[in-house]
């Protein structure tokens, strides 16, 4: 049995809030811990990935308007796919240490998740959002 759940990623200073799009991710089993999430996400979007990477492209080209809207979100790629399958277990690996990192934050509704063994506190039409810290650097 499938479970969906519903997410949005936010990058500091990137995105205003009203432009963050609610993403359904439909997971192969309803998750009860933050390292459960997390490891589940993770896989979802690596097989997500490896499906898309090889879908034929040769050479992608971008429209004006492809570019004007990725301009506005700081960074214009070509999408361009090919190589090795990206690695589930490494992938795994490097959440839950960016995780541990503090290099992002994980809200379940309004309930900041801070430990990877905090129990997902589920309410009716969950919203999980995910905030990704910037951090910078300067002279």
């Amino acid at each position: 049995m499938s479970y969906t759940i519903y997410v949005r990623m936010k990058k500091l200073g990137k995105q205003k809030s009203s432009d963050l799009q609610t993403v359904p991710c439909v997971l192969d089993e309803k998750p009860q811990t933050v390292r459960e999430l997390l490891t589940a996400l993770t896989i979802l979007g690596v097989r997500q990935y490896n499906a898309r990477k090889d879908d034929g492209k040769i050479l992608a080209y971008l429209t004006k308007e492809d570019i004007a809207e990725q301009a506005s979100r700081g960074k214009v790629i070509s999408d361009l796919r090919g190589g090795e399958d990206a690695s589930e277990s490494r992938a795994v690996e490097n959440t839950i240490q960016c995780f541990e990192d503090g290099i992002y934050r994980v809200f379940a509704g309004e309930t900041e998740l801070t430990s990877l063994s905090d129990a997902i506190p589920w309410t009716e039409n969950m919203l999980f959002t995910f905030i990704r810290l910037t951090m910078l650097a300067g002279l």
